[in-house]
């Protein structure tokens, strides 16, 4: 096991360089940077893709006919672009940009928001526990819902509680999470009939003023919409695997000789059953969190107001603040890498027969 965890720590890096240098590549092709960005606030031309989309991009500047290179750059001193170029780097070939930001976050000094004057670290920080409420609770209810759901679809398959709680899960599945989300608030947050719950942020206003009780009541009264809406998909996923994983293990052997000996059929199933089916299941738990972590959350978080990670990651691709966009891919690649070994090892410690040192 020692060999197998050390490869996968060394494809640890040669894998992030390469998410790093395919998406360093890649933005140097996208329009509408950092600069131009700044020249047409200058300009007092409104936004940047506006003046692309309607063929504003005339780089020349009026100041001895040089050409910037720059969308919407008429007119301004070539000592200002270059200021501007040498405030953001870009006095620097890419290759070398590119090598020192690397150095940078090797060392994990992610710098400063070119926009926000905050550090990225502070503001990933700052952001934070609204990503973790909504991945960490809907991780948790996926859990304490499907692994019951799943056994008991499992125990009688092919019976019509079978049968209608699977379609009820295909169309849980097949329905996105932000139109589940839209849904809840027509129905709940006052869109059209009841105003139960609130529809912005993770506290009310008087959240300091309150008891510990009562900001906990008033925590978990925020965060039931959008974690149900962050929940749908995860739950039918879940829900399946575990019935599937049931269904694989009553089929073997020693389930038959187990109810030969005469156990009943509960010692059977929560005695031996339920233990070796339930491997993948809980194995899989730091990967699921991870993929509800990051995965959907920038529209439940425009929806309910909720400042976390996906707004914060959207807003620095918009305004082209590459700090936070390279800061954050690189640090979350690196955690996601992490979190696949991490799942690699629970599978060893729940089930000692799994030997990855053999594959290969």
């Amino acid at each position: 096991m020692g060999a197998y965890l050390l490869r996968r720590l060394l494809l640890v890096i040669p894998t992030l360089l390469g998410i790093m240098i395919i998406n360093f590549v890649l933005v140097q092709f996208v329009p509408g940077g950092p600069i131009e960005q700044i020249i047409a606030e200058v300009e007092g031309g409104g936004d940047v893709f506006q003046n692309i989309a309607g063929g504003g991009g005339d780089a020349e500047v009026a100041t001895g006919g040089q050409e910037t290179g720059y969308v919407g750059a008429r007119g301004l001193p070539p000592e200002f672009i270059a200021e501007l170029e040498k405030q953001f780097g870009f006095d620097k070939p890419p290759l070398e940009r590119f090598l020192h930001m690397m150095w940078d976050y090797m060392r994990f000094d992610f710098g400063e928001s070119w926009f926000r004057s905050e550090s990225v670290v502070n503001l990933v920080l700052e952001k934070m526990p609204v990503s973790i409420t909504l991945g960490l609770w809907s991780t948790l209810i996926a859990y304490v819902v499907s692994i019951p759901l799943g056994i008991r679809k499992a125990v009688r398959d092919g019976s019509s509680f079978d049968t209608w709680t699977s379609g009820a899960i295909i169309v849980g599945y097949a329905i996105p999470g932000f139109l589940f989300a839209i849904l809840l608030i027509v129905l709940f947050a006052g869109g059209s009939y009841w105003r139960i719950f609130p529809l912005r942020g993770l506290t009310s206003d008087n959240w300091e003023d309150l008891s510990m009780v009562g900001k906990a009541l008033d925590y978990f009264w925020h965060i039931t919409l959008p974690v149900f809406a962050s929940t749908i998909s995860a739950f039918a996923t879940l829900t399946l695997l575990t019935k599937n994983s049931f269904l694989e293990e009553v089929k073997k052997q020693y389930v038959m000789t187990a109810r030969a000996k005469g156990l009943t059929e509960g010692r059977v199933l929560y005695g031996h059953v339920f233990r070796n089916a339930m491997l993948i299941v809980i194995a899989g738990f730091p990967g699921l969190f991870i993929g509800v972590f990051f995965g959907g959350s920038l529209i439940i978080e425009t929806l309910f107001s909720l400042d976390g990670l996906g707004r914060l990651g959207f807003e620095a691709a918009v305004a082209r603040d590459y700090p936070i966009v390279f800061g954050t891919l690189f640090a979350f690649s690196l955690l996601g890498l992490i979190i696949g070994i991490i799942s690699d090892l629970t599978y060893v410690l729940v089930d000692p027969r799994i030997d990855f040192e053999s594959r290969g």
